[in-house]
């Protein structure tokens, strides 16, 4: 025991008195972080005003993933407002937004029957697409690389590097080389510096660098905004038959198996090529421990009209991810000194319509029009100082993506709040009576999901059966 502390306390010694390695330094005029919908729809933003204004940006997008795409995972009906605002003409050229929705539905489930119901009107679908927003974001990209953003995937962005008057200048990709007992390999190989007049941070859900900015006092950013309240999805995508596969086809359904308790819902989804995409959401505020969402995901596709579409079919893919549903009440500042947050790591889906990709999109786009309103004082500062561009907020404050979650505000505070019971006539009267227009806007009561969850032994153990294997 004595030996190996001393051992320890060498190695301490010995990285402590050791020469650090240079990082290499790349510097862009903005460095976007993630290549999802938000990032890539900045970057193409930026590259297409670059064109229009006659005024040269080098961009930069750093990615985790392999490529763009791997890491994103989505049941995705997708509103293509944003897309439209973007790339015009995507109509008229080869694109992964194919399969319009033909058919939209909701059913509330019995444990034997379905229930079809009218749609709440943020629910409606018409106009929208079913896609693969991985396939998307991978078009999205090439769409990118052509105007000439450079995108580097592979390469988490591992640190926030800042000037010395504390705004953002750039980030810092993962040191590579290094064992399992922290020391340098002969591999060893240090990160390299991305260093931006702007630094656009768009790493979806509870992003780990925005994290750490959320949590600088000295920005501010959740000052005036409540903590984010989280969701988890289970995705998989299924080959069906083909007599049961009906392209275009959206089913959306609450009730069983979850109890009132939670709050959730699921997606079936079917996109052309014969595929099925299909989902179970739960809101991670729910109060009984004993809660298993994957086997709730497992028994909800045991139920005979979703085991119909299933059966003869095989899973051919499958994963997770988490969402953030807060909405405008838990929406941060977007801006800092020298950087701002765009998409889902800020928190802009609208949990009401289900949707964020849109949302997304159009906070990366308005980003990016933030640089370029304030180019020549950006440039003017140069490799100083980063500048605050408050206009990005009161750009997202006018436009139709705050509109938007301001109209749904309500929706998921009002079952948190009141239950499953009084929450959604409250949701109903909401939407159908007063159109988004009621003249208060409800709080969460709680400050953290896990706040939610009951003592273990004051809460009913839930006995999930085993499944079949075949669905």
């Amino acid at each position: 025991m004595q030996s190996a502390l001393i051992r320890s306390q060498l190695r301490t010694l010995a990285r402590t008195f050791t020469t650090a390695v240079a990082r290499d330094v790349m510097p862009y005029d903005v460095v976007i972080v993630g290549a999802g919908p938000a990032g890539l729809s900045a970057a193409i933003r930026l590259k297409q005003l670059e064109s229009r204004a006659g005024k040269e940006i080098s961009v930069c997008v750093v990615e985790k993933g392999s490529e763009p795409g791997a890491h994103i995972l989505s049941g995705c009906a997708f509103d293509p407002r944003a897309l439209d605002e973007l790339l015009p003409n995507w109509r008229s050229q080869d694109t992964p937004v194919r399969q319009p929705v033909t058919n939209d539905n909701f059913w509330v489930l019995t444990p034997k029957h379905k229930i079809e119901t009218p749609l709440l009107p943020s629910m409606h679908a018409e106009d929208c697409y079913i896609i693969s927003l991985s396939q998307t974001v991978r078009w999205l990209a090439e769409q990118a690389q052509e105007l000439g953003v450079e995108i580097y995937p592979g390469f988490a962005a591992a640190e926030i590097l800042y000037h010395p008057d504390g705004s953002v200048r750039g980030v810092a990709t993962g040191d590579m080389g290094i064992g399992r007992d922290g020391e340098k390999r002969d591999s060893y190989t240090p990160g390299v510096e991305l260093t931006g007049k702007q630094t656009i941070f768009a790493e979806g859900c509870r992003g780990s660098n925005t994290q750490k900015l959320l949590a600088k006092k000295e920005y501010g950013l959740n000052d005036n905004c409540q903590m984010q309240t989280y969701a988890l999805g289970i995705k998989e995508v299924w080959e069906v038959d083909p007599a049961k596969h009906r392209p275009g086809m959206v089913v959306h359904t609450g009730g069983w198996p979850l109890e009132t308790d939670a709050f959730g819902g699921s997606f079936l989804y079917h996109i052309d090529g014969g595929k099925v995409h299909l989902g179970f959401v739960v809101g991670l505020d729910y109060t009984n421990p004993y809660l298993s969402i994957y086997d709730e995901f497992q028994r909800w596709k045991t139920h005979p009209a979703i085991r119909d579409t299933l059966e003869g079919g095989q899973c051919i893919a499958y994963g997770a991810r988490t969402i953030t549903e807060g909405g405008l009440q838990c929406l941060p500042k977007l801006h800092m000194p020298g950087a701002m947050l765009a998409g889902d790591c800020a928190g802009t889906l609208v949990a009401a319509r289900i949707k964020g990709t849109h949302t997304a999109m159009k906070s990366g786009m308005l980003a990016a029009d933030a640089v370029m309103e304030n180019y020549e004082a950006i440039m003017e500062a140069g490799e100083t100082r980063g500048l605050d561009l408050k206009s990005y907020g009161k750009a997202f404050k006018d436009s139709w993506v705050y509109e938007e979650m301001h109209k749904y505000r309500n929706f998921r505070p009002a079952v948190v709040n009141y239950g499953f019971h009084i929450g959604s006539v409250l949701i109903a009267f909401d939407q159908w009576i007063a159109r988004g227009k009621l003249p208060f806007t409800l709080k969460f009561k709680h400050e953290g999901d896990h706040l939610s969850l009951k003592p273990r032994m004051h809460s009913r153990k839930i006995e999930y059966p085993m499944y079949s294997a075949l669905i």
